[in-house]
Protein backbone atom coordinates (compact mmCIF):
# COMPACT_ATOMS: atom_id res chain seq x y z
CA UNK A 1 0.00 0.00 0.00
CA UNK A 2 1.31 3.52 -0.91
CA UNK A 3 2.55 5.72 1.96
CA UNK A 4 -0.07 8.19 1.88
CA UNK A 5 -3.00 6.01 1.32
CA UNK A 6 -1.70 4.62 4.88
CA UNK A 7 -1.74 8.13 5.94
CA UNK A 8 -4.83 8.34 4.85
CA UNK A 9 -6.45 5.20 6.37
CA UNK A 10 -4.82 5.80 9.41
CA UNK A 11 -5.87 9.61 10.21
CA UNK A 12 -9.78 8.60 8.60
CA UNK A 13 -9.60 5.74 11.55
CA UNK A 14 -8.18 8.06 14.29
CA UNK A 15 -10.38 10.29 13.82
CA UNK A 16 -13.49 7.75 14.25
CA UNK A 17 -11.72 6.49 17.43
CA UNK A 18 -11.77 10.35 19.04
CA UNK A 19 -15.15 10.43 18.32
CA UNK A 20 -16.62 7.02 19.39
CA UNK A 21 -17.07 8.82 23.39
CA UNK A 22 -19.82 11.28 21.80
CA UNK A 23 -21.15 8.92 19.05
CA UNK A 24 -24.78 7.71 20.05
CA UNK A 25 -24.27 3.68 20.21
CA UNK A 26 -26.30 2.36 22.38
CA UNK A 27 -27.52 -1.54 22.88
CA UNK A 28 -30.70 -2.82 22.29
CA UNK A 29 -32.80 -3.82 25.31
CA UNK A 30 -32.97 -7.78 25.90
CA UNK A 31 -35.85 -9.77 26.02
CA UNK A 32 -35.96 -13.69 26.69
CA UNK A 33 -39.14 -15.22 24.94
CA UNK A 34 -40.59 -13.75 21.85
CA UNK A 35 -44.16 -14.29 23.77
CA UNK A 36 -42.97 -10.89 25.50
CA UNK A 37 -43.11 -9.16 22.19
CA UNK A 38 -46.86 -8.18 22.05
CA UNK A 39 -46.26 -5.88 25.15
CA UNK A 40 -43.52 -4.38 23.75
CA UNK A 41 -45.73 -3.64 20.50
CA UNK A 42 -48.66 -2.08 22.85
CA UNK A 43 -46.37 -0.09 25.05
CA UNK A 44 -45.17 1.72 22.13
CA UNK A 45 -48.69 1.78 20.26
CA UNK A 46 -48.50 -0.11 17.54
CA UNK A 47 -51.32 -2.65 16.71
CA UNK A 48 -49.86 -4.27 13.11
CA UNK A 49 -46.69 -5.04 12.59
CA UNK A 50 -44.76 -6.59 10.09
CA UNK A 51 -42.55 -9.93 10.01
CA UNK A 52 -39.09 -10.30 8.08
CA UNK A 53 -38.04 -13.78 7.34
CA UNK A 54 -37.21 -16.39 5.33
CA UNK A 55 -39.00 -19.65 3.72
CA UNK A 56 -36.46 -22.06 5.57
CA UNK A 57 -38.05 -20.40 9.04
CA UNK A 58 -41.34 -20.99 7.92
CA UNK A 59 -40.81 -24.29 7.19
CA UNK A 60 -39.41 -24.72 10.33
CA UNK A 61 -42.80 -23.33 11.63
CA UNK A 62 -40.45 -21.36 14.11
CA UNK A 63 -42.71 -18.22 13.99
CA UNK A 64 -45.72 -20.39 15.65
CA UNK A 65 -45.18 -18.91 18.94
CA UNK A 66 -45.03 -15.08 17.84
CA UNK A 67 -47.97 -15.70 15.81
CA UNK A 68 -50.01 -17.29 18.25
CA UNK A 69 -48.91 -14.70 20.78
CA UNK A 70 -49.63 -11.49 18.88
CA UNK A 71 -53.08 -13.39 18.03
CA UNK A 72 -54.25 -13.32 21.86
CA UNK A 73 -53.32 -9.69 21.89
CA UNK A 74 -54.79 -9.11 18.73
CA UNK A 75 -52.02 -7.50 17.19
CA UNK A 76 -52.65 -7.35 13.15
CA UNK A 77 -49.61 -9.13 11.60
CA UNK A 78 -48.30 -9.87 7.92
CA UNK A 79 -45.49 -12.06 6.94
CA UNK A 80 -42.75 -11.28 4.46
CA UNK A 81 -41.08 -14.37 3.98
CA UNK A 82 -39.01 -13.91 0.51
CA UNK A 83 -35.84 -12.86 2.50
CA UNK A 84 -32.70 -15.23 0.46
CA UNK A 85 -28.76 -15.28 1.72
CA UNK A 86 -27.36 -11.98 1.59
CA UNK A 87 -30.51 -10.19 1.02
CA UNK A 88 -31.15 -7.92 -1.81
CA UNK A 89 -32.82 -4.78 -2.74
CA UNK A 90 -35.57 -6.58 -4.21
CA UNK A 91 -36.22 -8.20 -1.19
CA UNK A 92 -36.33 -4.79 0.59
CA UNK A 93 -38.44 -3.14 -2.02
CA UNK A 94 -41.43 -6.04 -1.93
CA UNK A 95 -41.17 -6.19 1.79
CA UNK A 96 -41.84 -2.29 2.09
CA UNK A 97 -44.89 -2.68 -0.22
CA UNK A 98 -46.30 -5.42 2.26
CA UNK A 99 -45.25 -3.17 5.17
CA UNK A 100 -47.47 0.01 3.71
CA UNK A 101 -50.05 -2.15 2.39
CA UNK A 102 -50.62 -3.43 5.88
CA UNK A 103 -50.66 0.00 7.12
CA UNK A 104 -47.94 -1.45 9.71
CA UNK A 105 -46.47 0.47 12.28
CA UNK A 106 -43.52 -1.27 13.16
CA UNK A 107 -41.18 -4.52 11.98
CA UNK A 108 -39.81 -7.58 13.26
CA UNK A 109 -36.47 -9.49 11.70
CA UNK A 110 -37.31 -13.00 12.33
CA UNK A 111 -34.41 -15.43 11.25
CA UNK A 112 -30.58 -14.65 10.73
CA UNK A 113 -28.74 -11.66 10.16
CA UNK A 114 -30.13 -11.54 6.41
CA UNK A 115 -33.66 -11.23 7.48
CA UNK A 116 -32.84 -8.92 10.06
CA UNK A 117 -30.44 -6.81 7.36
CA UNK A 118 -33.62 -6.61 5.33
CA UNK A 119 -35.61 -5.55 8.09
CA UNK A 120 -33.48 -2.78 8.85
CA UNK A 121 -33.16 -1.90 5.31
CA UNK A 122 -36.90 -1.62 5.01
CA UNK A 123 -36.48 0.50 8.16
CA UNK A 124 -33.84 2.88 6.50
CA UNK A 125 -36.35 2.97 3.72
CA UNK A 126 -39.57 4.23 5.47
CA UNK A 127 -37.10 6.61 7.14
CA UNK A 128 -35.83 7.66 3.81
CA UNK A 129 -38.73 7.54 1.35
CA UNK A 130 -36.79 9.77 -1.49
CA UNK A 131 -33.74 7.77 -1.03
CA UNK A 132 -32.66 4.76 -2.39
CA UNK A 133 -30.39 2.03 -0.32
CA UNK A 134 -27.55 2.91 -2.62
CA UNK A 135 -28.25 6.63 -1.68
CA UNK A 136 -27.60 5.29 1.87
CA UNK A 137 -24.91 3.56 1.66
CA UNK A 138 -21.95 3.97 3.53
CA UNK A 139 -21.67 5.98 6.98
CA UNK A 140 -24.66 7.93 8.70
CA UNK A 141 -26.24 8.28 5.72
CA UNK A 142 -29.84 7.50 7.44
CA UNK A 143 -30.18 10.07 9.82
CA UNK A 144 -33.55 9.57 10.59
CA UNK A 145 -35.86 7.63 13.16
CA UNK A 146 -37.05 4.23 11.54
CA UNK A 147 -40.17 2.73 12.88
CA UNK A 148 -39.98 0.40 15.65
CA UNK A 149 -37.33 -2.24 15.05
CA UNK A 150 -37.82 -5.85 17.00
CA UNK A 151 -34.77 -8.76 15.87
CA UNK A 152 -35.33 -12.28 17.01
CA UNK A 153 -31.81 -14.27 15.81
CA UNK A 154 -32.70 -17.77 14.72
CA UNK A 155 -29.03 -18.06 14.62
CA UNK A 156 -25.91 -17.43 17.43
CA UNK A 157 -23.74 -16.07 14.68
CA UNK A 158 -24.78 -13.20 12.99
CA UNK A 159 -24.72 -10.82 15.69
CA UNK A 160 -27.05 -8.33 13.75
CA UNK A 161 -29.62 -8.25 16.19
CA UNK A 162 -26.89 -5.89 18.19
CA UNK A 163 -25.69 -3.65 15.16
CA UNK A 164 -25.76 -0.06 12.94
CA UNK A 165 -25.23 -2.27 9.87
CA UNK A 166 -27.59 -3.80 7.05
CA UNK A 167 -25.70 -5.49 4.49
CA UNK A 168 -27.44 -5.57 1.35
CA UNK A 169 -27.03 -6.94 -2.06
CA UNK A 170 -28.16 -5.07 -5.69
CA UNK A 171 -30.09 -7.12 -7.59
CA UNK A 172 -28.97 -6.32 -10.82
CA UNK A 173 -25.13 -5.81 -10.16
CA UNK A 174 -24.36 -8.04 -7.52
CA UNK A 175 -22.52 -5.33 -5.29
CA UNK A 176 -22.77 -5.91 -1.80
CA UNK A 177 -22.59 -2.68 0.54
CA UNK A 178 -23.21 -2.09 4.12
CA UNK A 179 -25.96 0.94 5.38
CA UNK A 180 -24.35 1.82 8.73
CA UNK A 181 -25.99 4.54 11.17
CA UNK A 182 -27.60 4.45 14.85
CA UNK A 183 -31.31 4.51 14.29
CA UNK A 184 -30.93 0.82 12.59
CA UNK A 185 -29.87 -0.47 15.73
CA UNK A 186 -32.44 -2.83 17.01
CA UNK A 187 -34.60 -1.65 20.04
CA UNK A 188 -35.22 -4.63 21.26
CA UNK A 189 -33.30 -8.31 21.04
CA UNK A 190 -35.13 -11.57 21.98
CA UNK A 191 -32.57 -13.82 22.65
CA UNK A 192 -35.00 -17.07 22.87
CA UNK A 193 -32.77 -20.35 22.88
CA UNK A 194 -35.96 -22.33 21.58
CA UNK A 195 -35.65 -20.67 18.17
CA UNK A 196 -32.59 -21.67 17.66
CA UNK A 197 -33.08 -25.56 18.68
CA UNK A 198 -34.19 -26.78 15.06
CA UNK A 199 -30.63 -25.16 13.38
CA UNK A 200 -29.09 -27.67 11.75
CA UNK A 201 -25.17 -28.74 13.12
CA UNK A 202 -23.51 -27.16 10.17
CA UNK A 203 -25.36 -23.75 10.64
CA UNK A 204 -24.70 -24.15 13.82
CA UNK A 205 -21.20 -24.19 13.40
CA UNK A 206 -20.66 -22.11 10.46
CA UNK A 207 -22.88 -19.26 12.29
CA UNK A 208 -20.87 -19.80 15.90
CA UNK A 209 -17.87 -19.18 13.88
CA UNK A 210 -19.25 -15.81 12.56
CA UNK A 211 -19.43 -14.75 15.65
CA UNK A 212 -16.10 -15.89 16.65
CA UNK A 213 -15.13 -13.68 13.59
CA UNK A 214 -16.93 -11.11 15.19
CA UNK A 215 -15.45 -10.93 18.07
CA UNK A 216 -11.34 -11.20 17.02
CA UNK A 217 -11.72 -8.47 14.49
CA UNK A 218 -13.03 -6.50 16.74
CA UNK A 219 -10.43 -7.25 19.73
CA UNK A 220 -7.28 -6.91 17.40
CA UNK A 221 -8.53 -3.86 15.99
CA UNK A 222 -6.85 -0.42 16.78
CA UNK A 223 -10.64 0.87 18.07
CA UNK A 224 -11.18 -1.15 21.02
CA UNK A 225 -12.62 0.79 23.65
CA UNK A 226 -12.52 -0.99 27.77
CA UNK A 227 -16.44 -1.96 26.73
CA UNK A 228 -15.97 -3.42 23.81
CA UNK A 229 -12.71 -5.77 24.63
CA UNK A 230 -14.82 -6.82 27.49
CA UNK A 231 -17.83 -7.69 25.10
CA UNK A 232 -15.25 -9.47 22.94
CA UNK A 233 -13.54 -11.77 25.84
CA UNK A 234 -16.84 -12.70 26.87
CA UNK A 235 -17.93 -13.85 23.55
CA UNK A 236 -14.96 -15.86 22.81
CA UNK A 237 -14.96 -17.16 25.99
CA UNK A 238 -18.68 -18.08 25.60
CA UNK A 239 -18.28 -19.43 22.22
CA UNK A 240 -15.14 -21.98 23.36
CA UNK A 241 -17.39 -23.71 26.31
CA UNK A 242 -20.20 -23.98 24.43
CA UNK A 243 -20.60 -23.95 20.47
CA UNK A 244 -18.82 -28.02 20.86
CA UNK A 245 -22.15 -28.90 22.32
CA UNK A 246 -24.57 -26.97 20.60
CA UNK A 247 -23.21 -27.96 17.48
CA UNK A 248 -23.12 -31.81 18.33
CA UNK A 249 -26.19 -31.38 21.09
CA UNK A 250 -28.12 -29.04 19.30
CA UNK A 251 -30.83 -29.57 22.22
CA UNK A 252 -29.04 -28.45 24.73
CA UNK A 253 -31.37 -25.19 25.85
CA UNK A 254 -28.07 -23.62 28.15
CA UNK A 255 -25.68 -24.25 25.07
CA UNK A 256 -28.08 -22.24 22.59
CA UNK A 257 -28.48 -19.86 25.55
CA UNK A 258 -25.09 -18.96 26.09
CA UNK A 259 -24.07 -18.93 22.13
CA UNK A 260 -26.76 -16.19 21.57
CA UNK A 261 -25.12 -14.64 24.31
CA UNK A 262 -21.90 -14.93 22.60
CA UNK A 263 -23.44 -13.71 19.66
CA UNK A 264 -24.74 -10.60 20.94
CA UNK A 265 -21.51 -9.53 23.21
CA UNK A 266 -19.57 -9.92 19.85
CA UNK A 267 -22.11 -8.30 17.87
CA UNK A 268 -22.15 -5.10 20.87
CA UNK A 269 -17.65 -5.23 20.17
CA UNK A 270 -17.46 -5.07 16.04
CA UNK A 271 -20.53 -2.52 15.63
CA UNK A 272 -18.36 0.15 17.81
CA UNK A 273 -15.12 -1.18 17.37
CA UNK A 274 -15.91 -2.80 13.20
CA UNK A 275 -14.49 -5.57 12.07
CA UNK A 276 -11.42 -5.81 9.34
CA UNK A 277 -10.34 -7.88 6.35
CA UNK A 278 -12.21 -11.32 7.29
CA UNK A 279 -15.66 -9.74 6.39
CA UNK A 280 -14.43 -7.27 3.42
CA UNK A 281 -13.19 -10.52 1.44
CA UNK A 282 -16.18 -12.60 2.99
CA UNK A 283 -18.81 -9.81 1.79
CA UNK A 284 -17.17 -9.99 -1.71
CA UNK A 285 -17.48 -13.83 -2.24
CA UNK A 286 -21.04 -13.15 -0.85
CA UNK A 287 -22.44 -10.64 -3.18
CA UNK A 288 -20.28 -13.01 -6.18
CA UNK A 289 -21.64 -16.04 -5.16
CA UNK A 290 -24.14 -16.21 -2.92
CA UNK A 291 -21.73 -17.80 -0.66
CA UNK A 292 -23.40 -17.87 3.33
CA UNK A 293 -21.82 -14.79 5.19
CA UNK A 294 -20.63 -17.25 8.25
CA UNK A 295 -18.97 -20.06 6.34
CA UNK A 296 -16.79 -17.85 4.36
CA UNK A 297 -15.57 -15.90 7.76
CA UNK A 298 -15.22 -19.47 8.84
CA UNK A 299 -12.84 -20.40 6.28
CA UNK A 300 -10.92 -17.36 5.87
CA UNK A 301 -10.16 -16.44 9.37
CA UNK A 302 -7.55 -18.40 10.11
CA UNK A 303 -5.42 -17.30 6.67
CA UNK A 304 -5.85 -13.23 7.67
CA UNK A 305 -4.80 -13.97 11.01
CA UNK A 306 -1.32 -15.43 9.85
CA UNK A 307 -1.25 -12.65 7.50
CA UNK A 308 -1.17 -10.05 10.09
CA UNK A 309 1.63 -11.98 12.03
CA UNK A 310 3.79 -10.49 14.97
CA UNK A 311 1.47 -7.75 15.15
CA UNK A 312 -1.47 -9.69 16.97
CA UNK A 313 0.60 -11.69 18.89
CA UNK A 314 -0.29 -9.84 22.24
CA UNK A 315 -4.23 -9.10 21.47
CA UNK A 316 -4.41 -12.82 19.94
CA UNK A 317 -2.23 -14.25 23.92
CA UNK A 318 -5.59 -12.15 25.54
CA UNK A 319 -8.12 -14.13 23.64
CA UNK A 320 -6.80 -17.37 23.87
CA UNK A 321 -6.73 -17.29 27.71
CA UNK A 322 -10.35 -16.37 27.32
CA UNK A 323 -10.81 -19.28 25.40
CA UNK A 324 -8.81 -21.51 27.64
CA UNK A 325 -5.65 -22.32 25.61
CA UNK A 326 -2.54 -20.28 27.31
CA UNK A 327 -2.13 -18.74 30.89
CA UNK A 328 -0.67 -15.45 31.68
CA UNK A 329 3.01 -16.36 31.64
CA UNK A 330 2.53 -18.40 27.59
CA UNK A 331 4.69 -16.24 25.56
CA UNK A 332 2.34 -14.13 23.09
CA UNK A 333 3.54 -15.63 20.09
CA UNK A 334 2.90 -19.17 21.63
CA UNK A 335 -0.32 -18.64 22.62
CA UNK A 336 -1.13 -16.94 19.19
CA UNK A 337 -0.22 -19.91 17.34
CA UNK A 338 -2.53 -21.77 19.61
CA UNK A 339 -5.92 -19.55 19.19
CA UNK A 340 -5.45 -19.84 15.37
CA UNK A 341 -4.78 -23.77 15.61
CA UNK A 342 -7.87 -23.84 17.54
CA UNK A 343 -9.71 -22.34 14.66
CA UNK A 344 -8.32 -24.43 12.46
CA UNK A 345 -9.15 -27.56 14.78
CA UNK A 346 -12.51 -26.17 14.34
CA UNK A 347 -12.90 -26.15 10.98
CA UNK A 348 -11.96 -29.49 10.61
CA UNK A 349 -14.17 -30.85 13.89
CA UNK A 350 -17.28 -29.01 12.05
CA UNK A 351 -16.68 -30.09 8.68
CA UNK A 352 -16.30 -26.43 7.47
CA UNK A 353 -13.00 -27.23 5.53
CA UNK A 354 -10.34 -24.57 4.44
CA UNK A 355 -11.58 -24.06 1.33
CA UNK A 356 -14.17 -22.83 -1.20
CA UNK A 357 -15.78 -23.81 -4.29
CA UNK A 358 -16.76 -22.03 -7.11
CA UNK A 359 -14.14 -18.66 -7.11
CA UNK A 360 -13.12 -18.02 -10.28
CA UNK A 361 -9.35 -16.62 -11.28
CA UNK A 362 -10.54 -14.21 -13.21
CA UNK A 363 -12.92 -12.28 -10.93
CA UNK A 364 -9.83 -12.43 -8.28
CA UNK A 365 -8.57 -8.86 -8.96
CA UNK A 366 -11.99 -7.23 -9.35
CA UNK A 367 -13.41 -9.03 -5.82
CA UNK A 368 -9.74 -7.94 -4.12
CA UNK A 369 -10.87 -4.32 -5.28
CA UNK A 370 -14.22 -4.38 -3.99
CA UNK A 371 -12.80 -5.77 -0.34
CA UNK A 372 -10.34 -3.05 -0.30
CA UNK A 373 -12.88 -0.25 -1.42
CA UNK A 374 -15.17 -2.05 1.58
CA UNK A 375 -12.33 -2.04 4.11
CA UNK A 376 -9.96 1.20 3.33
CA UNK A 377 -9.97 3.58 4.99
CA UNK A 378 -12.92 2.96 7.43
CA UNK A 379 -11.51 -0.58 9.20
CA UNK A 380 -9.47 -0.42 11.79
CA UNK A 381 -7.09 -3.11 11.11
CA UNK A 382 -3.65 -4.23 13.21
CA UNK A 383 -2.01 -4.43 9.65
CA UNK A 384 -3.16 -2.20 6.30
CA UNK A 385 -3.36 -3.62 2.83
CA UNK A 386 -4.10 -2.85 -0.28
CA UNK A 387 -6.13 -4.94 -3.10
CA UNK A 388 -3.35 -6.38 -4.78
CA UNK A 389 -2.07 -7.76 -1.04
CA UNK A 390 -6.09 -9.19 -0.60
CA UNK A 391 -6.12 -10.94 -3.64
CA UNK A 392 -3.29 -13.66 -1.82
CA UNK A 393 -6.53 -14.53 0.36
CA UNK A 394 -8.61 -15.53 -2.62
CA UNK A 395 -6.24 -18.24 -4.23
CA UNK A 396 -5.67 -19.60 -0.48
CA UNK A 397 -9.28 -20.57 -0.15
CA UNK A 398 -10.07 -21.79 -3.46
CA UNK A 399 -10.37 -25.10 -4.59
Amino acid sequence: MFIAKKIYCRAFQSCFKLALPILPYRNPKILNDVKQIPDVLIKNHCDSVLIVTDKTIMSFGLTKRLEHALKKKNIHYAIYDKTVPNPTTENVSEALKMYTHNNCQALIGFGGGSSMDCAKAVGARLANPDKSLGDMKGILKVGRRIPLLIAVPSTAGTGSEATLAAVIVDSKSRYKYAIMDFPLIPKYAVLDPRVTLSLPPFVTATTGMDALTHAVEAYIGNSTTHATRKDAIMAVKLIFENLETAVFHGDNIKARANMLKASFYAGCAFSESYVGYVHAVAHSLGGEYNIAHGYANAVILPYVLEEYGSAVDKKLHDLAMAAGLATPWTEPSVASAKFIAAIKDMQQKFSIGNKIKGIKVNDIPRLAQIADKEANPLYPVPVLMDAKRLEKFYYLIME
